[in-house]
C-alpha cells in the first residue's frame, strides 16, 4: 500500500515569515513619559513650552471633533494624541507626571479627601 499523503514543500530560508501578531502590552505612566522622552525631547526642548502648548491646543481640539462626530478609532488617537503632548509639555518643564499625580490625587480627591469624590457639583476637586 503506497502512502498517499502530500509533504508540504519546503519554506526557502530567504522567504519571509509572516509577521508575529502584535501583543498587548500594558504602559504606566512613567514607561510612557520617558517613551515620549527618548522619541522626542531634543525637538520639544527646540520648539519650547509656548510652541508645544500650542500643539497641544490644536489636539485637543481635534480630540473635540472625534468625540462629537469621529470613530471610536478616531477617539482612540485623539485622546493618545493629547496625552502624548500632555506629557511632551511635562517633560520640557522637568515634571515628573507619576509624582504629580500621587501628590495630587493618591489621598483621595484633593476637594474632599474621600477615594469617592462627595464634593457638591458647583465644586471642582
Amino acid at each position: 500500500m503506497s502512502d498517499t499523503r502530500r509533504s508540504e514543500p519546503a519554506t526557502p530560508a530567504t522567504s519571509p515569515s509572516p509577521a508575529p501578531e502584535p501583543q498587548r502590552q500594558e504602559v504606566t505612566l512613567r514607561q510612557f513619559q520617558e517613551l515620549i522622552r527618548r522619541m522626542y525631547v531634543e525637538k520639544d526642548i527646540q520648539r519650547g513650552v509656548d510652541g508645544t502648548f500650542m500643539w497641544l491646543i490644536e489636539e485637543v481640539g481635534e480630540l473635540a471633533a472625534a468625540l462629537r462626530s469621529g470613530t471610536a478609532e478616531q477617539q482612540r488617537e485623539e485622546f493618545a494624541d493629547v496625552l502624548a503632548w500632555l506629557t511632551t509639555i511635562a517633560n520640557v518643564v522637568g515634571v515628573d507626571l507619576t509624582q504629580a499625580i500621587l501628590e495630587k490625587y493618591g489621598q483621595g480627591c484633593p476637594g474632599c479627601g474621600h477615594w469617592e469624590c462627595t464634593c457638591s457639583d458647583e465644586e471642582k476637586p
